[in-house]
């Protein structure tokens, strides 16, 4: 376990400590959800960054290609 050790506002603290949000259970809860959001905020940024490239479909050609070629390599790794 990681002990923090943090400086806030008298005010906030017992607001904080008034509400139940200073022990470890709820500090441990805050901090996940955040970093839950955070991830989610990150992967939408990802893909909306994915869906500005301006990249044509593949046909269906195209994919079998791909998958022929990704099929290939693979026996040629296990010889």
């Amino acid at each position: 376990m990681t002990e923090v050790i943090m400086t806030i506002p008298d005010n906030l603290a017992q607001e904080a400590r008034a509400a139940g949000l200073l022990t470890p259970q709820a500090l441990e809860a805050m901090l996940r959800e955040t970093l839950r959001k955070q991830r989610v905020d990150e992967l939408f940024t990802a893909m909306g960054k994915m869906a500005a490239v301006d990249v044509p479909p593949m046909t269906e050609a195209e994919i079998q290609a791909e998958i022929e070629a990704a099929r290939a390599e693979r026996r040629a790794c296990r010889s």
